[in-house]
């Protein structure tokens, strides 16, 4: 079955409609019931904004994943030690930075709903007045229980961790899991509202429906129909994003920073592309030869390319940014800090662009820090960047096994199931290093970073691998009794190894996955970067017929998969490295150790293959998390490879619900594990390698279908994810504060309300200036939304 498939993948006609049918054309997915258990019990109360905004019709109950359950882990994230072996100056370089970080990471609450904003301020008008503690009185005088206050606090962490009201991991909606007048009770006996009721009175009032809301929409970030985006207007559907697409490769502008506005001018499409930047006026600044702002026409549309997206939260970043460069440890970090000011002063992705080739050549920091719009996970297009900045310290000790991984590295390569011609020229050795962090501002923490994600300089310049130490050491700690789906046998070794084989995959996954691979390009002058008249599809054995030409880059080209094809891409160049003794070695592990390290490395990414489910909405058919669409392809390529190698059945737990188990066969990891992964692998480097957009969707929508038919009933499944699931856990992190001479570490209890302590500690010195600003950009942007 696995080679016709293929045989059709590379010998198919220009048009889909050559095609044999694919899986998903053959399949009609149903919609998936909502899951009835662990609802809460307000649902049925009065005083919700309709009750068809908050269930479906037929009375059903909310669905669990709509809601942060009481009991949700908190954990402080642990850089006291590290911090206090700072110099005083490097202390300084980090505040400042990280004071840069906080000030642009809350751009993530414009880019992530319309009423982010408005809720994120109100939270802080509250807690600037009356901390957790305090309020906790006001909450029982008000009438709510204890249970009702605690998932009030939930719901304020929740929103601080994931900076704003959609899971940072999974992108789906989250609301209070207490009924709406019980909330409103406590807002109008708040002491904020008591001091300033008509300002609180119309805070309240301009969020709380959209706070509660669960229509359809609204469930998700997605396009048009799909769900929520605020990187676009309401108005906007995948035709408009792909037309902008083009016309931003016609003027050679990158997408990172920008958002798009679409209105209609005497029945013309008209669209607005805003840059992010402190400067407003569109002419050419201080720093520009000629401003890249303008209106132009393109395919018979209007675009007009604006700046000033964000401007008061950009100015500050700039501000923080200056102050960090009189603390700067060397020339290449000075550059470096000019350059993003300048790009965050221009809107420049330029400007971005080299402040990163600064950054790579500042080798071996002390402090390490990026910030900027990165990741394109969040935009459904997949071209944009959420605002991101992070400031950490070196671990020296783990950072001395992921050099020894980088010194390895040009060996192992060559293991890589492709062909020379398709890698990277040469090897351009990277950073690797292990990092405490201090600060990560954004929408979510991840356990390691390949950076920058700028195709060319990637390519041809380099790059910089992190994995961060001391998040791994808290987020995936598991306990026993919350470990689901795997066998008794399984889950003692499974909580023994689940750390330290996480470690390998996240090493191989940056530093060899992200860091391989040759993108063949043709440039505007003509110009290949590989032989025409030698390279060989190895599929095909035919030349290789396409390319990435001029400004295409592989998130423009790939748009909406290409985030979740990469991740696919690095996690099974993980798997398929962690089988050489050689890379386990490195990390320490030697004879049954190492074997046991490659089981629960493999048994993990089945398991999460699994627990991915989670992550997909039938109703739109499609995927809100990058890394767990990956990790259901990967489930679904070694389920198809048969021979016993991964079982997954459906059984009745202890309790008499539906439960799921799965297992791997280790000994047969070395044999069908490695070829089928070998083959698969090879597959998704030379799609990528030759732009082939259209057979690249054709195999990663293929193993992407959830459906209720088949050998394993996926939909069914994705219930049972839901009902067993474990919320993920949220961090706490600290604040740094210059006290004369010295930087000050204000740390805080792993606890809710340490978490929202820290955030409101975070912005005291300007906040009423700050809050004003967010309403206002969040005021002006209100139009486009409906």
């Amino acid at each position: 079955m696995l080679s016709r498939f293929w045989s059709r993948i590379w010998k198919r006609k220009p048009t889909r409609m050559g095609f044999e049918p694919s899986r998903t054309q053959l399949r009609a997915l149903p919609m998936c019931r909502f899951n009835h258990l662990a609802a809460p019990p307000w649902i049925y109360s009065k005083g919700i904004c309709s009750l068809s905004s908050v269930v479906n019709l037929g009375f059903k109950m909310v669905d669990s994943q709509y809601y942060l359950p009481n009991d949700i882990g908190v954990s402080a994230l642990d850089c006291g030690e590290a911090f206090r072996l700072l110099s005083p100056q490097e202390k300084k370089y980090a505040h400042y930075l990280s004071r840069a970080a906080w000030y642009g990471g809350l751009a993530v609450l414009l880019q992530t709903s319309p009423e982010s904003a408005e809720i994120f301020v109100l939270l802080q008008r509250i807690f600037r007045k009356q901390a957790p503690s305090q309020l906790a009185q006001v909450a029982t005088a008000a009438g709510l229980s204890s249970e009702e206050y605690q998932a009030f606090l939930v719901y304020a962490a929740g929103l601080y961790a994931n900076m704003g009201n959609y899971k940072s991991f999974g992108d789906t909606k989250f609301i209070p899991n207490l009924p709406k007048d019980k909330l409103e009770a406590l807002v109008k006996a708040s002491q904020a509202f008591q001091e300033q009721p008509a300002e609180m009175e119309a805070l309240w009032n301009s969020c709380s429906c959209l706070l509660y809301s669960l229509e359809d929409k609204q469930k998700q970030l997605g396009l048009g129909d799909k769900g929520i985006t605020t990187y676009f207007s309401g108005n906007c559907c995948l035709e408009d994003a792909e037309l902008a697409q083009k016309f931003l490769d016609s003027q050679k502008l990158s997408a990172y920073n920008t958002r798009l506005f679409k209105r209609n001018n005497g029945g013309k499409a008209c669209y607005e592309v805003r840059l992010a930047s402190a400067v407003k006026a569109d002419c050419a600044a201080e720093g520009e030869c000629e401003s890249c702002c303008g209106n132009f026409n393109f395919e018979d549309k209007e675009f007009a390319v604006k700046r000033g997206d964000y401007a008061p939260l950009m100015e500050k970043v700039c501000y923080y940014l200056q102050q960090a460069q009189t603390h700067a440890a060397n020339e290449n970090q000075r550059k470096m800090l000019e350059e993003y000011r300048r790009s965050f002063t221009l809107g420049s992705v330029d400007a971005h662009k080299e402040g990163s080739r600064y950054w790579i050549k500042d080798k071996g920091p002390i402090v390490e820090s990026y910030i900027g719009f990165i990741e394109s996970y969040r935009d459904p297009f997949g071209s944009r960047g959420e605002f991101e900045g992070f400031v950490a310290v070196v671990n020296k000790a783990m950072s001395e096994r992921f050099a020894k991984l980088v010194s390895s590295a040009e060996v192992l390569l060559p293991e890589l199931p492709w062909p020379r011609a398709f890698e990277k020229d040469t090897f351009l050795k990277p950073d690797f290093t292990s990092l405490d962090v201090l600060t990560f501002a954004g929408s979510g923490i991840p356990a390691g970073i390949n950076i920058p994600n700028y195709d060319d300089i990637r390519q041809s310049e380099g790059f910089k691998n992190v994995s961060l130490g001391n998040v791994l050491a808290v987020a995936y700690s598991t306990q026993k009794e919350k470990l689901t789906f795997l066998a008794e046998d399984d889950k003692d070794l499974f909580i023994k190894w689940k750390g330290p084989s996480f470690e390998v995959q996240v090493g191989l996954h940056e530093l060899l996955g992200h860091g391989s691979g040759k993108l063949f390009v043709q440039d505007d002058q003509g110009k290949f970067n590989f032989d025409q008249s030698k390279v060989v599809n190895p599929e095909t054995g035919e030349p290789v017929s396409s390319w990435y030409r001029g400004s295409e880059t592989w998130d423009s080209k790939f748009s909406t998969i290409a985030s979740s094809y990469e991740e696919c891409r690095a996690e099974c160049v993980g798997l398929y490295l962690c089988l050489k003794k050689q890379v386990l070695s490195i990390f320490g592990h030697e004879g049954q150790d190492a074997e046991d390290v490659v089981y629960v490395n493999w048994l993990s990414m089945v398991r999460a293959g699994l627990l991915g489910l989670e992550f997909y909405t039938p109703e739109s058919k499609s995927w809100r998390q990058a890394h767990m669409q990956a990790r259901f392809v990967i489930l679904c390529v070694l389920l198809e490879a048969g021979e016993g190698l991964v079982s997954l059945e459906e059984i009745t737990g202890q309790d008499g619900k539906p439960d799921a188990r799965i297992t791997v066969d280790r000994s047969k990891i070395h044999t069908v594990g490695k070829n089928a992964i070998h083959s698969f692998l090879c597959k998704l480097q030379i799609l990528k390698s030759t732009a082939d957009v259209e057979g690249g969707r054709f195999l990663y929508d293929f193993y992407s279908t959830v459906s209720d038919s088949g050998a394993h009933n996926f939909l069914r499944l994705r219930e049972t994810v839901l009902l067993r699931k474990e919320t993920r856990k949220l961090f706490v992190q600290a604040n740094t504060r210059v006290n004369g001479e010295n930087v000050d570490l204000v740390e805080y209890e792993g606890s809710v309300a340490g978490l929202i302590s820290s955030f409101t500690e975070r912005f005291q010195d300007d906040a009423d200036q700050l809050e004003a600003n967010l309403l206002e950009m969040s005021k002006n942007d209100s139009p486009c939304w409906s």
